[in-house]
């Protein structure tokens, strides 16, 4: 069906929505979206004119024959951007109706596609800052299915007011609770110590300088960074007691600047609020981001602690959601982030206060919610402060036994190939003293292996809560789950050959949420099996024969 031609655009949109609404409630995206794309192909010409200018350098045309050229190239890109965005415009209609949300698109291929009402489960809003300038914003829509076609519809752009009043129509209930007085975190710039304590900020230069280095080659100075290139070479193989400290300085203050920089861009004005019946989360400084999601979709939480965060006092908190588990290919944000890098007392008092406040049933499955409160109370220590009474039971020695045997076995690999590297002759070394430190090598596996074996299984726990199953595990990276037992589907009871041997085995909850199952690793045979059986009550008690070693999907 067509719709009525494009008409001006009203800042204060909710109120003259009504009058651009075409027959049967279509309508159109923003017409500024015209000035959005006519400013970002400047980025476009920019590098068209560069590229051009140097290609027809190497043909020898003169100077007044080049410059017409770019200019020429400019006019074309500036004109066919903001074509291409009027005809996007004008064959794209979405309407919003009792129902459904609906989406036409298309400018070879017609697509039509449509959201019901009723299974609306988010609702992101992201504007960069050319967006911002032109009061605009893109709206995603999603169902919180792990699918990754037709389960979301993008509007791009809408007006900011317009997004406004579709994400309260969209995810608006008929039952309304008190909302809570304040959020439930809000960003404190102190938080920025913990921004450089990640592996990134080490690797920092060199993500930069890969980046860089196809760019600087299209541009025509491949010579210059070969050249480069070479010259540090040498400098490090001439002088490297000097060259190599210096470079790593380099490249540890480029990366704890590179660090500070992203986390005040993702998480500027960040605020986390619960709103009736949903969590909305805001942040951005320059691309401004809104996700607002459901309580009844909340399966649960999870509190990672790298190493590097960990040593310095601080964790992250992430969502155990439906459909917030993957990233979608052309992001490189984490969406199930609930906060920064935050110290680990409050991420544990955030997460337990989430946990608290996802006490709806999911999917229509009855059960008694419990109140943040509660569930939060003060004093409790770290272990108990997600489910109230529940402590997590430590697993058994054989667990640190099957670690400490994988990490004899690894520094004997290494020694081996310590042995081979250290006997060829053949080997090019840049100095002398290379070919004798290569044993070094397996002492620093054993050790890290050793560390890793003790940590790793120290961390090892498992707690079964009023509401909650907990699970924590990790060595490097530390992960404290607690998963809703209601949205436990099914059990994977995985036992191998060396965990036979050991009285071992690995119990993994599937669910829809998050990565869609969550271990407790190297319980012990009996504990795991009488754990996933009180977890989710008859779920698993027809698979299991008592008093045998049976347990089966």
């Amino acid at each position: 069906m067509n719709a009525p031609g494009l008409r001006g655009q009203d800042r204060n949109a909710p109120e003259a929505a009504r009058h651009r609404d075409g027959q049967d409630g279509w309508r159109r995206l923003s017409g500024r979206s015209l000035w959005v794309s006519g400013t970002k192909s400047l980025a476009l010409v920019a590098g068209a004119v560069a590229g051009l200018t140097r290609f027809l350098l190497g043909l020898d045309w003169q100077p007044g024959w080049i410059v017409a050229a770019c200019v020429g190239a400019a006019v074309l890109i500036l004109a066919a951007v903001p074509a291409y965005d009027l005809a996007r415009l004008r064959t794209t209609r979405w309407r919003l109706t009792a129902e459904r949300l609906e989406l036409r698109s298309g400018l070879t291929t017609r697509q039509h596609r449509s959201i019901p009402r009723d299974r609306v489960r988010s609702v992101d809003l992201r504007a960069d800052p050319v967006l911002r300038m032109f009061g605009l914003t893109v709206v995603k829509v999603g169902t919180g299915e792990h699918a990754a076609e037709h389960t979301e519809l993008t509007l791009d752009p809408l007006a900011r007011n317009d997004a406004e009043t579709l994400r309260r129509t969209l995810l608006r209930r008929e039952e309304e609770r008190e909302a809570r007085d304040g959020p439930l975190a809000e960003l404190r710039w102190s938080w920025i110590r913990y921004a450089p304590l990640s592996v990134w900020t080490f690797t920092a230069s060199a993500l930069v300088l890969g980046a860089l280095y196809k760019p600087l080659n299209a541009l025509g100075f491949k010579s210059v960074t070969s050249r480069a290139a070479g010259d540090l070479w040498g400098w490090i193989v001439a002088r490297p007691l000097t060259a190599v400290p210096l470079l790593l300085a380099v490249n540890l203050a480029v990366g704890v600047l590179g660090a500070v920089l992203l986390f005040a861009e993702s998480w500027g004005r960040y605020r986390l609020e619960h709103e009736p019946g949903r969590l909305r989360l805001r942040r951005g400084l320059l691309t401004t981001r809104s996700l607002t999601l459901e309580l009844r979709r909340l399966r649960g939480v999870e509190i990672s602690e790298p190493l590097l965060l960990r040593l310095g006092g601080g964790a992250r908190v992430r969502t155990v959601a439906t459909g917030l588990g993957e990233k979608a290919a052309n992001e490189t944000e984490d969406a199930a982030a609930l906060a920064p890098p935050l110290p680990r007392d409050r991420a544990w008092r955030l997460a337990a206060e989430v946990a608290g406040a996802g006490g709806g049933h999911p999917a229509g499955v009855p059960g008694p919610r419990v109140p943040a409160a509660e569930v939060a109370s003060a004093g409790v220590p770290v272990s108990r402060v997600l489910d109230a009474g529940a402590e997590l039971i430590p697993h058994p020695l054989a667990a640190r036994r099957r670690r400490v045997i994988r990490a004899l076995l690894a520094t004997a690999l290494a020694a081996a190939l310590a042995a081979v590297a250290a006997g060829a002759a053949s080997w090019p070394a840049p100095w002398p003293w290379v070919r004798a430190w290569v044993w070094l090598i397996p002492v620093v596996v054993l050790a890290a292996g050793m560390w890793g074996a003790v940590e790793g299984a120290r961390n090892l726990g498992h707690a079964l809560g009023a509401r909650h199953l907990v699970s924590r595990s990790g060595a490097v990276v530390r992960r404290t789950v607690a998963l809703d037992r209601r949205g436990i589907a099914g059990w994977t009871i995985t036992e191998s050959y060396f965990q036979r041997l050991s009285g071992l085995l690995t119990v993994s909850a599937t669910t829809s949420a998050g990565r869609g199952h969550y271990e407790v690793v190297d319980v012990g045979r009996g504990t795991g099996l009488d754990l996933a059986s009180s977890a989710v009550p008859g779920l698993l008690e027809p698979f299991l024969v008592r008093g045998k070693t049976v347990a089966k999907q």
